[in-house]
């Protein structure tokens, strides 16, 4: 019988959180090779900027170890324990696990941003320290256990998509279907993953596991599908492609760098089907135990980056938001690069909710929106010598249902990440405000044009307390512009005729 190996407590603590610190400043280096490529084919000058920026923002965030988006994720574990093999501890899997993922949150050189939330449906209390992770076990043979570790955005999370389809139904139309209606708010470009089979639940899961896998795509359209499942990766990836969505939704060549697919077995009458892309901000490592000690990752070389160091565009046109007046966001036109510079407050869904509640109420607001700019954001705490933590976009979507509340109090324009849905684009329209979009994915390099903060309201909100920041510089390009017209809907219509018309994307 062969000898059971023990796997020590402290060491599936020490490698959990290793991991989750290396993967909140390192891309996998799969990721980086497949970006710059996409770097070196964009053609749509807006997209190419994006990448830019992304490619950027993490050399920056492996040089500074520093997280490559302001969230940090929810964590997603999915282990494979060699039978041989018994865990040395008084505390449960979940427990042991959720230990690694408080102490890399919690650790005082690179503090995590805690978005995970207790009681969800009712009072949604933050845990503070980004527990419980979303555990998943398999028993398999061997001495060894195997585990991938993830961190998973809540923007490219929110875009998960899930059907019950026929057995006769088409998985690729659904897909092409369901892009349009995803937006930009997963930060493409990034990874679709698809899971075909099973039952519901076990359907998602193998989207979301599928998610694990290195990107191969290129080596794949090489040498050709070798079975039924390569091709329809290859069918999704050309398709999505050809659509012209591209980075941050600004229209171009790159939407997507891989499709990854897994498939079981299903019922008779079911043909199950999930969707669940990875953003920008790819965040997992694999590592493996064997009763020999915790396991660290490697640190990649800095000289694998490609050589891409972002700089403003010639064509920027530069801000001064202290005085800002309405007459100039009224010049401001959709697709407009600007480079803002001054004061401007921030705020996101816990805030927004908070100022419709007291203007419900007739109580005073603590801050005035009159002839002002917010931007929709959620730092991550600083730590040495930082004014602000990483501080990229959110998803600006999530605030479209307190839009005219928003701009009837006088707010000029807000940024943030994504698209703005038909109402929101309504009703900028009608307080002829702008919409503003920062590159989702590039949040280092964002707090790097901050140079002051200071908390002016909510503080108990934590992350969610309304700021007023000072930039210097800080990189936009106007989504919506003061009469409607939206990039978001406009850019991609034209890269998709471009690219149908010219064949731009190889075969």
């Amino acid at each position: 019988m062969t000898e059971m190996v023990t796997i020590r407590e402290s060491d599936l603590i020490e490698s959990v959180a290793d991991a989750l610190q290396y993967i909140s400043y390192f891309h996998p280096m799969d990721y980086i090779r497949a970006l710059g490529d996409a770097y070196e084919a964009e053609q749509g000058p807006a997209a190419r900027d994006a990448i830019a920026q992304i490619l950027t923002n993490s050399r920056m965030c492996a040089e500074g170890h520093r997280p490559l988006c302001q969230d940090t994720g929810i964590v997603n574990v999915f282990i494979e324990w060699g039978q041989n093999c018994r865990l040395e501890s008084d505390r449960s899997l979940q427990e042991v696990v959720d230990e690694g993922v408080r102490r890399a949150y919690g650790n005082a050189e690179n503090k995590l941003r805690a978005s995970v939330l207790a009681d969800p449906a009712f009072t949604r209390r933050n845990t503070k320290d980004n527990t419980p992770s979303v555990l998943s076990v398999t028993m398999v043979p061997g001495s060894k256990i195997s585990v991938d570790v993830a961190a998973k955005g809540g923007g490219s999370e929110a875009k998960s998509k899930f059907k019950m389809m026929n057995p006769s139904d088409s998985i690729v139309d659904w897909v092409i279907e369901m892009l349009p209606q995803m937006g930009a708010g997963w930060c493409p470009p990034g990874m679709l993953g698809i899971g075909i089979g099973g039952t519901a639940e076990h359907c998602v899961k193998l989207a979301k596991q599928s998610l694990m896998e290195p990107i191969d795509m290129a080596q794949l359209k090489a040498r050709g599908p070798q079975n039924d499942i390569e091709a329809l990766r290859i069918e999704i990836f050309d398709k999505v492609n050809a659509m012209g969505i591209g980075a941050q939704g600004l229209g171009g060549l790159a939407t997507i760098l891989d499709v990854k697919i897994l498939d079981w077995p299903c019922h008779a009458a079911n043909k199950p089907v999930a969707m669940i892309p990875n953003c920008a901000a790819t965040r997992h490592a694999h590592f493996t135990l064997d009763g020999s000690g915790p396991s660290y990752l490697e640190t990649p070389k800095l000289d694998e980056w490609p050589k891409v160091e972002w700089k403003p565009s010639k064509e920027a046109i530069r801000v001064d938001l202290d005085t800002l007046t309405p007459e100039q966001v009224q010049g401001w036109k959709q697709g407009d690069r600007l480079l803002l510079n001054g004061k401007m407050l921030t705020g996101r869904d816990a805030a927004h909710k908070r100022i419709q509640d007291m203007l419900a109420k007739g109580e005073e607001l603590p801050v005035d929106f009159k002839g002002r700019v917010i931007y929709y954001v959620g730092p991550v705490d600083p730590v040495r010598d930082e004014v602000v933590g990483p501080a990229g976009p959110t998803t600006a979507t999530r605030m479209d249902k307190f839009s005219d509340t928003m701009l009837d109090l006088g707010l000029l324009a807000s940024i943030g990440k994504s698209e703005r849905g038909p109402a929101a684009t309504e009703s900028i329209a009608k307080h002829k405000s702008a919409y503003l979009m920062a590159v989702g994915g590039a949040a280092y390099l964002v707090s790097r044009a901050i140079k002051e903060a200071k908390v002016l309201a909510f503080e108990d909100l934590g992350m969610e307390a309304i700021y007023e920041f000072t930039v210097e510089d800080m990189p936009v390009t106007v989504a919506v512009d003061s009469e409607g017209k939206n990039v978001h809907q406009l850019a991609p219509l034209v890269w998709k005729e471009k690219i149908a018309k010219e064949h731009l994307l190889p075969a």
